[in-house]
């Protein structure tokens, strides 16, 4: 007797969670906005055409965020002392980063409509704060959490240079929200600190993704 395997039909399989797909979504994801913000490029496409590019790259980072949330695993585990559970990090990091992606939904959204100083406050800037911020939990969590269970400095392994470069990035995005700050007349605090701050995050998240992508790991299964 031979024991029953499941398989999923091509058109299915595409709806799957794999990390392969987390990935892609991410590095799609940010090229679109490294394109958005590239110097020289960005002038030439306008707001309007970086705006569009930014609600894009949006929808992957968003797509590839709640992938990882899925892929996460349980919200905690028992310990040993009160309260007697714990959140886990892994799962931590992906909440914080899928909902610093939300916000960039609703923030580049708002951009495409935002047409006085007020809806730019309500509807761009304070949703892309409130994503940056939440980047930055979810990357400093992420690289404390490598730290507890491998080393604080381990540059032999690709998982670590991911994380350190994704905490770049979320630095990066951090400091672009700082200059796109608006100001009473309408203006942004600093352009370039916000489009260098995007594009240097934007570049950053997409090599963090890639180094980890599993079609490098040739000893291993590839994911759908």
């Amino acid at each position: 007797m031979t024991a029953a395997t499941t398989t999923i039909d091509p058109p299915r399989r595409l709806f799957v969670p794999t990390v392969t797909k987390q990935c892609w979504g991410f590095m799609i994801g940010s090229a679109f906005f490294a394109l958005g913000s590239a110097p020289g490029l960005s002038e030439a496409l306008g707001s309007s055409g970086s705006n569009l590019l930014f609600f894009i790259g949006a929808w992957f980072f968003t797509t590839a965020g709640l992938i990882q949330l899925f892929l996460s695993g349980a919200i905690s585990v028992p310990v040993s002392y009160p309260p007697g559970r714990m959140v886990r990090a892994e799962w931590l990091t992906a909440a914080t980063q899928s909902f610093g992606t939300i916000m960039f939904n609703v923030s580049t959204t708002g951009a495409l409509h935002a047409k006085t100083i007020t809806s730019e406050e309500r509807f761009v800037w304070n949703p892309d704060a409130g994503g940056s911020v939440a980047f930055l939990v979810s990357g400093f969590v992420a690289f404390i959490a490598y730290a507890h269970v491998a080393k604080l400095w381990d540059l032999g392994r690709r998982a670590w240079w991911s994380v350190f470069i994704n905490f770049v990035g979320c630095v990066a995005f951090g400091i672009s929200a700082v200059g796109a700050f608006i100001l009473p007349s309408g203006d942004a605090l600093s352009g370039s600190l916000a489009n260098n701050g995007t594009f240097i995050g934007a570049i950053c998240f997409l090599l963090a993704s890639l180094i980890v992508l599993p079609f490098w790991d040739r000893n291993r299964p590839v994911a759908p």
